[in-house]
């Protein structure tokens, strides 16, 4: 399944496909390709005098020009790193005007034919060029037929190899690496040290290999720019040229030599100069397993909760794992001013947890972003226990942050990573590793230090990343979407572990999440936002109660239909239809309020004929979809009078109504089962 369609015989069918379903008339130009390609190696190692091989590349002109060659290429690489490593972090990391122009520059060279390109330097540095006689004047230096000149023409073809395989490395690199890294302590030159070029260590490597071999075979440039002058400009390819015409059969043996150093550089690289670092950054790690080991006692929680409840469940600090210590003796409460994109003020004392949910594109990502200082999008005017940290940079505002990926350092383990924000404090190396240890321990993952984050599961690497940030004692907590990668009996785990740690956290700790399980369960505050703005700001329970977003109401599971309100306790809906409610204290005074009404599914029953006796709101509808949740069924209804309609019923009383897709059924709505709150 899943391959390609293929007759019975080869070369048959519409195509004249071929073996595997490799259609012949891209296989034949593919192999008439290598061929060509192929043919001019295999006609050198035909031709070459294997008997006198090693006498023709030990005579004096051969030796001399071969350690040339490597002085050349060796210093033509030196000056390629020192130009084309900050050349390629700016084509990656900063955009400016001309950005186009400055690549099209960089890829110039490879184009450009040599010789042409020895012209243009000839030009620029030559003694009549344009800085020719500044720099023998100034420095005493000339570059043409010297060897300087040979290093400067080499390092001009040989650079843009290293321009380019560095600037795809970089922006394929992670931003949330180096800015999580930032929000652990690192400063931006440890940055750079400990995961910035480790992570770029194989594409640089190979842009380095890639700049040096193509230096090496420098030729046009050379002896137009430098001239073929022994022991001081003649390289091993002008020797190959000067030997064509005396000894073609030494000219075959040094082009062999050459073809040799070639084939070895690319066959070492095999591939790896177009990604390897990304590739490593963005490994996938494997899935969780069906019945991992339990070494933090996990044992005893069941099965996943299912749905959100009214309250946060108590934690009782004492019981499984060590609560987390405070992250510093003095206060670290939050204030913060937001403008731009998110513009509502954000207060917590210590020790507080807020739930951020909203819809997508809401600015909840914005707003953990603005608070480290991350984003043009927001400013945030920040208080961290008193202290203004508004203009301090991300690595100094001692704020961590857990991004959605987790973002664990491929090329650290799992105690290196959690040890990072120490090490990045001054914590001494030995201390720093023992609490990371410690905190690994705590989370249930201490048996895995030893591991990259490429082995270990979903779940692990979660709890990994969570132990690193808590690990470096933050005043403020960002966590966004820790839990949404995870399946649902490792999310309970996890939600478990973080909701023990976080009861006895000493700071501020903000959850972006779409799970109203995590909302509930883990915070102490929701705070709802939509298109920028706080929309609702208060404890879980009453945010259950009292949703002041449709889009809140919906994600706990209610039915929210936006309206106005009307005379005598009703509701005219904004779809069309009318609603009636019992009048009470969260009935908004005066008609012509935006409210918005919330009825539970639950309260919600169906019957196959008009219901007769309480109801108020009595509608006839048609069932579209009817899904299981837990133990009980959800039944979407649409209905000409109002808006779909969910309602929550037992499987049995689903198969005593008959419900299926396309059922006509009446759907029956007391006023006291419907909440009202102004918009």
């Amino acid at each position: 399944m899943g391959g390609p369609v293929r007759s019975g015989r080869p070369g048959a069918g519409a195509g004249g496909a071929v073996r595997r379903g490799v259609p012949a008339g891209l296989l034949v130009p593919a192999l008439v390709g290598v061929a060509f390609l192929l043919l001019p190696l295999v006609g050198v190692l035909a031709r070459t005098d294997w008997p006198s091989l090693l006498h023709h590349l030990t005579t004096p002109q051969v030796t001399q020009a071969l350690r040339l060659s490597l002085v050349v290429s060796g210093w033509a690489l030196l000056l390629s790193l020192l130009m084309g490593v900050p050349l390629a972090w700016l084509l990656a990391r900063v955009p400016f005007p001309g950005k186009a122009l400055v690549r099209s520059l960089v890829l110039l060279p490879m184009v450009l034919p040599p010789t042409v390109g020895g012209v243009a330097l000839l030009l620029a540095f030559g003694r009549r060029g344009v800085l020719g006689p500044w720099l023998e004047s100034t420095f005493g230096l000339t570059l043409p037929f010297h060897t300087a000149g040979a290093v400067v023409a080499a390092a001009f073809v040989a650079m843009p190899f290293l321009v380019i395989s560095l600037e795809g490395a970089l922006a394929g690199l992670r931003p949330s690496l180096e800015e999580t890294a930032a929000s652990l302590g690192a400063g931006p030159l440890r940055v750079f040290a400990t995961v910035t070029l480790p992570l770029l260590a194989p594409a640089l490597a190979a842009g380095a290999a890639l700049t040096w071999a193509r230096a090496l075979g420098e030729f046009g440039a050379t002896i137009t720019f430098a001239g073929n002058l022994p022991g001081a400009t003649q390289t091993l390819p002008l020797q190959v040229y000067l030997l064509l015409q005396d000894s073609p059969e030494a000219a075959t043996s040094v082009s062999l030599l050459l073809l040799v150093i070639a084939m070895a550089v690319l066959v070492a690289l095999r591939g790896r100069w177009t990604g390897g670092a990304v590739r490593e950054a963005r490994a996938t790690p494997p899935q969780d397993a069906a019945a991992p080991a339990d070494p933090a006692g996990f044992a005893d929680l069941g099965a996943p909760e299912e749905g959100p409840t009214l309250e946060k469940p108590p934690i009782r600090p004492g019981a499984g794992a060590t609560s987390a210590p405070a992250p510093a003796a003095e206060e670290s409460d939050l204030r913060a001013e937001l403008t731009g994109y998110t513009r509502f003020p954000l207060t917590a004392p210590a020790g507080t947890t807020i739930a951020v949910v909203g819809p997508n594109g809401a600015g909840k990502t914005t707003l953990l972003r603005a608070l480290l200082g991350l984003t043009p999008r927001a400013h945030a005017e920040v208080l961290l226990g008193g202290r203004d940290v508004t203009r301090l940079p991300t690595h100094r505002r001692e704020v961590a942050w857990v991004p959605q990926d987790g973002a664990l350092f491929p090329h650290l383990s799992a105690l290196a990573n959690t040890a990072y924000g120490l090490r990045a404090r001054g914590v001494p190396r030995a201390e720093a590793r023992r609490q990371a240890r410690e905190w690994l321990t705590r989370l249930g993952v201490g048996e895995l230090a030893g591991r990259r984050p490429a082995q270990l599961s979903g779940g692990q690497a979660q709890r990994v990343a969570l132990a690193r940030a808590l690990a470096a004692r933050p005043r403020l907590l960002l966590l966004d979407e820790p839990l949404a990668a995870l399946d649902q009996t490792t999310r309970a785990r996890v939600r478990h572990t973080l909701r023990r740690h976080l009861a006895g956290f000493g700071g501020v700790c903000l959850i972006v999440t779409h799970d109203p399980v995590e909302a509930v369960s883990l915070a102490d505050r929701v705070l709802v936002l939509e298109g920028g703005e706080a929309v609702q700001d208060a404890p879980p329970a009453e945010v259950t109660r009292h949703p002041r977003s449709p889009w809140v109401a919906r994600m706990l599971g209610g039915n929210a239909w936006e309206g106005t309100a009307g005379p005598d306790g009703t509701v005219e809906l904004a779809g069309g239809g009318l609603l009636t409610t019992a009048p009470g204290e969260a009935t908004p005074p005066g008609p012509g309020a935006p409210v918005l009404a919330v009825i539970a599914p639950e309260a919600v029953s169906l019957h196959l004929a008009r219901p007769e006796g309480s109801p108020r709101n009595v509608w006839a509808g048609t069932v579209r979809e009817l899904t299981a949740v837990g133990s009980r069924l959800r039944v979407l209804v649409t209905s000409p009078e109002v808006p779909a309609l969910v309602a929550e019923i037992t499987p049995a009383a689903a198969a005593d109504l008959g419900l299926t897709d396309g059922t006509r059924v009446w759907t029956a709505v007391k006023a006291t089962e419907v909440t009202v709150v102004g918009l």
